[in-house]
């Protein structure tokens, strides 16, 4: 990545519109991408987070621009530690997932990608982390367990146990995840 694209990232804020400026400039210069994705994952800058921000917001655009890294980002989730890298990447985490079991979907995650994904997710889910973190792992889960039997008795287990430990925002996605498997024979 060019010094002066990652000087000006450290300039990014958590205000939406500093994130959409973000967004903007990587859209419009696509070849920064790849750099923009190996900074996200520099766990030892203390910026490194506001390039996960700005990833999740051209995940919404250009999710297709994330195939080509997925093999990286897929193996480094493990490493990610900071709240506010993980939540953005959580959020990329289910846009992939979701995408890859879409019919007529150009992501394709291979088995080792998704077994990364699901175990980042779980770690999420049970760490000690915020609600957006734990709520985008579990809709992860969710998506990932209609595809692969023995996530979803796993989620409920882990949802079950932990429902009144947590937020009532937790609680409300719990609630949300928990009656979905309801339906589920």
């Amino acid at each position: 990545m060019d010094t002066s694209l990652r000087e000006r990232i450290k300039n990014c804020t958590a205000h939406r519109k500093s994130r959409e400026e973000y967004q903007r400039y990587i859209l419009a210069n696509p070849s920064e991408f790849p750099g923009l994705v190996a900074f996200g994952f520099e766990v030892s800058d203390k910026d490194s987070h506001k390039a996960c921000w700005i990833l999740e917001f051209v995940a919404y655009k250009r999710l297709d621009w994330f195939v080509p890294q997925l093999d990286f980002i897929c193996e480094n989730l493990s490493r990610l530690d900071d709240e506010s890298s993980i939540r953005p990447l959580a959020k990329i985490c289910q846009l992939l997932v979701g995408a890859h079991f879409t019919v007529g979907s150009k992501i394709t995650l291979s088995e080792s990608q998704l077994q990364k994904i699901t175990e980042a997710s779980f770690d999420w889910l049970i760490g000690d982390f915020k609600v957006a973190s734990k709520a985008y792992s579990m809709r992860t889960l969710f998506i990932l367990g209609k595809h692969s039997n023995w996530i979803l008795p796993e989620l409920k287990d882990v949802l079950e146990k932990g429902f009144h430990e947590h937020t009532a925002a937790y609680k409300a996605a719990a609630r949300e995840i928990l009656k979905k498997l309801a339906k589920i024979p």
